[in-house]
């Protein structure tokens, strides 16, 4: 295992602490899994590329690229807070 220093504020050095302690687990396990569980780019790519084959092969065959594309601009847009009402 390696060690690595990053340089942070005071406030998001407390406020890891008492997410991981919340948690019952060490700092460094807490920032373990935040980054498993955030892809990558090229992960987000072969998701979605799995998953549009998916849909073609079992729901929708004639779904397009056009389709896909549209879907995720609109995602976007909803990410963005450009669409829908955020609560």
């Amino acid at each position: 295992m390696a060690d690595t220093t990053i340089k942070i504020t005071e406030e998001a050095r407390d406020r890891l602490r008492q997410l991981a302690e919340e948690r019952g687990i060490s700092t460094r396990a807490y920032v373990e899994r935040l980054i498993a569980a955030r892809p990558t780019e090229a992960e987000r790519a072969e998701r979605t590329a799995r998953a549009v084959s998916y849909v073609r092969s079992n729901l929708r065959p004639d779904l397009s690229d056009d389709d896909v594309r549209e879907a995720a601009l609109w995602r976007a847009a909803i990410t963005a807070g450009q669409v829908g009402d955020r609560r």
